[in-house]
């Protein structure tokens, strides 16, 4: 079981705030010709492929841009962006957020879940005891960690791992995880 590093994130350049994925944070700029580095936090770099069309948003500020130009460089990825000519342009974008629309997500292979899509399932034990609500998934140097909700307003971290995960079940909103005790007073 895994999640993508892709995370649901509130904004739009339309202001429907709730249909983005961030892929991306603008670093600072790369050189005098507009070019930017950007810290990938996504697991499919490929979607900054030239002609993709990336939301970046910083603040209240948010514009369309589409990639003309990307290589990779060590853990990060070096852009250019159409309108976005030189050094200052490209400074101009410097600690922005790169979103794509989440119905461009990747599809998810068996067995992976984007944040978004869990978001919100009730979670259960074996015997149907409420553990508590999906507030999230990310990923974290310990592998996928569930933030969950409990039912006594505290929040848990649980990995969502194929020992712990029995079932999930989209339609029902619903995620059956076996934990060992203790785990959710952590």
């Amino acid at each position: 079981m895994t999640s993508d590093k892709e995370d649901l994130h509130g904004s739009s350049l339309a202001a429907d705030h709730a249909s983005l994925l961030l892929v991306g944070v603008v670093a600072r700029p790369h050189g005098l010709s507009g070019e930017v580095s950007v810290e990938i936090l996504t697991d499919f770099p490929e979607r900054f492929a030239p002609g993709t069309m990336l939301i970046w948003r910083r603040q209240e500020e948010t514009r369309a841009l589409r990639v003309t130009s990307a290589r990779r460089a060590s853990r990060r990825i070096l852009l250019t962006f159409e309108g976005v000519p030189d050094v200052d342009a490209a400074r101009a974008l410097a600690g922005g957020e790169l979103f794509v629309e989440s119905r461009d997500a990747v599809p998810a292979p068996p067995g992976f879940y984007y944040s978004h899509e869990i978001q919100g399932f009730r979670c259960e034990d074996p015997r149907g005891l409420a553990i508590g609500v999906v507030r999230g998934l990310g990923q974290t140097a310990a592998g996928p960690m569930l933030t969950i909700g409990t039912p006594g307003g505290k929040e848990a971290l649980v990995p969502f791992v194929e020992e712990m995960v029995l079932r999930i079940d989209p339609g029902a909103g619903l995620i059956v995880l076996d934990l060992p005790e203790g785990i959710l007073d952590l």
